[in-house]
């Protein structure tokens, strides 16, 4: 059965990934926290190891979700570049404070977060394009901050790289194909550091690589990346309202059962 969550939640995550460039994370972290209570992990890194995990496998599933993208020339490589830098030291700043904090309080935080995203896509917040992209300097601090918010979220970012790529006149093409290549930096450099974080922790489970636990990261790729290239196709073709607003359904009872666990546990 757990086997089987994992191939569901990874298909689940590839076609969202895709679809919306968010890299799959808000929902792969909050499965990946009930799955890993089920299974008796240690409240102590259950919550550190769902992010490491959920990083881990989002850099399958940027890789598939940008080939399909930069097909359709949806990727803009020219912001790509500084965005990534910034975003390499942002994602290291991030893993490393969220390692300071505890599982509880982790889990608060990413509450609030779920909740918020589940505000803008219901209500369909958007910011107006009015004002052009900043050189690289400016885009290097933003890559940087984005960084830092995703690795502590375990996502891929792209919850908030679309959003300001559109307000600063992108189009919403370019902006979510170049929000998903910007989710491999953060990734790459998230699992990483997690693995340092997490290494020789005795409160971890057996099969697990510092705070990424291999059988979930395994049945997740598995499927993630293949459904992550429908995704990108359905993004260039189906309307998003009626999709988003059910996720943020699902995104408001994620985050309103991660705020009431983490109260309780602290």
């Amino acid at each position: 059965m757990l086997l089987l969550t994992y191939l569901l939640l990874g298909a689940c995550a590839g076609l969202i990934a895709g679809l919306f460039g968010i890299g799959g994370g808000l929902i792969i972290v909050p499965v990946l926290v009930f799955s890993f209570e089920l299974q008796g992990m240690s409240a102590q890194v259950l919550t550190h190891t769902a992010v490491g995990t959920s990083l881990a496998t989002i850099v399958v599933t940027s890789i598939s979700s940008v080939r399909a993208h930069h097909a359709k020339q949806g990727v803009r490589w020219d912001l790509f570049k500084p965005l990534a830098l910034g975003i390499v030291v942002g994602a290291v700043l991030g893993v490393k404070t969220a390692g300071q904090l505890s599982g509880p309080l982790l889990q608060l935080i990413i509450g609030c977060f779920a909740l918020l995203i589940a505000a803008q896509m219901g209500l369909g917040l958007k910011p107006k394009p009015h004002r052009q992209v900043p050189g690289g300097a400016g885009l290097g601090a933003v890559g940087a901050g984005i960084g830092y918010g995703s690795a502590i979220f375990g996502i891929g970012g792209g919850s908030m790289t679309t959003p300001y790529l559109s307000w600063c006149n992108v189009r919403i093409q370019q902006a979510i194909g170049t929000s998903a290549a910007c989710g491999l930096p953060i990734a790459v450099t998230g699992a990483l550091v997690n693995i340092e974080e997490g290494w020789g922790n005795p409160a971890l489970m057996p099969w697990s690589l510092g705070y990424i636990y291999l059988p979930a990261f395994i049945g997740i790729v598995l499927t993630s990346a293949i459904c992550a290239r429908y995704g990108a196709r359905l993004a260039h073709s189906l309307p998003e309202r009626a999709l988003k607003r059910a996720f943020a359904v699902l995104l408001l009872l994620v985050g309103s059962r991660f705020l009431m666990t983490g109260f309780s546990a602290l």
